[in-house]
């Protein structure tokens, strides 16, 4: 039998994997960008803390009106074809905010990268469960999931610096290139494996050799998304983690503001110190996607593992109440990393999930679904806490 290393590049799925992850962190550089640039879009369009929540909510709007029909599209059209389309998408996207003159073009770029990047996490999801058995699932998808945590880390202050030293729209422009750079791979590299040359036999029979042949593929359609969204396990699924991502999209959208404004740490300081708890945040997110396949794999059973990583990791969530109380830089972060960490060991757990419970063929539906929940949260954060809790607490409003 094949070995099971995700660090060995012969391995083609592994390479597909790591795809995977390298898009959602591009992906989460234009997502920082924003927040980053707070106090400079304040200053060029003349905008409140309140106005500037809105801005900040409004990636999220076309972003979570495009998940379940994205969801079908993918099952429909598949992950290379529409991948394709919404990496093009999200590059204009980001020249556009560079280039905008007023603040209507700046919202009309951040709503068309909702659109753009909207199939992503569905499409990972949908693309794992296609090119990995489902005792590799968990630690795959910790990948592309992680990834998302580690471009805060290292996305923020490195635009933070692009922006200190030559503007925010240069850090615009500088994501935009990435991302169009991101588009071109991935036209180049990505395939199904049943469409991929470069995928050896030996592979191909590793990947199905656990997955469980489903008599009905052939002569039933995917499953309706009005029949998913009766689904108790779906609904359960989708209200868990739109509950995580409302921490999530918090921590991205103020955390920078935060700490320079209610903490009193400068500028620079502050987009480093924002890259503590994702750091910590990508290392819980991997760890515990790696510790749900380990445990599966010496025979622990599968549905007791996942539960308790989702579990325990969700509950150590709460910790952001702790940053609430904290007067002090290092027992914020010591708050928020307990926070986003045990929410990130939780969450490849969670998006491996869809790919467990998903009739065949619905995958792609079942993410979007998980996804829409996801990023009304994404909506009401910036806007709901952020105007009330971490802006008050910075004097602002």
């Amino acid at each position: 039998m094949i070995s099971i290393n995700p660090f060995r590049p012969s391995q083609r799925r592994w390479r597909i994997a790591w795809l995977l992850g390298l898009g959602v962190l591009v992906n989460y550089f234009d997502r920082v960008n924003l927040s980053v640039s707070h106090d400079a879009l304040i200053t060029t369009f003349g905008i409140s803390n309140i106005a500037f929540g809105y801005l900040s909510g409004a990636y999220n709007w076309t972003y979570a009106m495009c998940q379940l029909p994205i969801g079908v599209l993918l099952d429909r059209f598949g992950i290379r074809r529409i991948g394709r389309v919404s990496t093009f998408l999200w590059s204009i996207a980001s020249f556009g905010a560079a280039i905008t003159p007023n603040l209507g073009g700046f919202f009309a770029a951040r709503f068309l990268l909702g659109v753009g990047e909207a199939p992503t996490f569905p499409a990972s999801a949908k693309a794992i469960s296609h090119w990995f058995p489902p005792r590799e699932r968990s630690f795959s998808t910790a990948i592309f999931d992680s990834a998302a945590k580690f471009a805060n880390a290292i996305g923020v202050p490195l635009i933070g610096i692009i922006l200190i030293k030559v503007g925010w729209r240069w850090s615009f422009a500088a994501t935009g290139f990435i991302s169009f750079a991101y588009f071109l791979l991935f036209w180049r590299v990505y395939r199904d494996p049943e469409e991929d040359p470069n995928l050896t036999e030996v592979e191909r029979s590793h990947i199905a050799e656990h997955i469980e042949p489903d008599p009905l593929a052939i002569t039933q359609p995917p499953a309706s998304l009005g029949y998913l969204l009766r689904q108790r396990k779906v609904l359960g699924l989708a209200i868990g983690f739109g509950s995580y991502n409302y921490v999530f999209y918090l921590l991205i959208t103020w955390l920078p503001s935060y700490l320079s404004a209610a903490l009193h740490i400068d500028l620079l300081h502050s987009f480093l110190y924002t890259g503590v708890p994702w750091l910590f945040a990508t290392c819980t997110d991997l760890s515990g996607g790696f510790l749900a396949d380990f445990l599966i794999h010496h025979g622990y059973d599968a549905s007791r593992v996942r539960k308790a990583i989702v579990v325990i990791g969700t509950a150590f969530g709460l910790g952001i109440l702790g940053a609430g109380h904290a007067h002090t830089a290092t027992r914020a972060l010591f708050w928020i990393s307990m926070s986003i960490g045990g929410l990130s060991a939780a969450s490849p757990v969670g998006w491996s999930i869809p790919s467990m419970i998903a009739p065949r063929g619905s995958v792609g539906t079942v993410g979007g679904i998980m996804n829409f929940s996801n990023q009304l949260s994404g909506i009401a954060a910036p806007i709901i806490t952020g105007r009330r809790t971490f802006a008050r607490w910075a004097g602002v409003v």
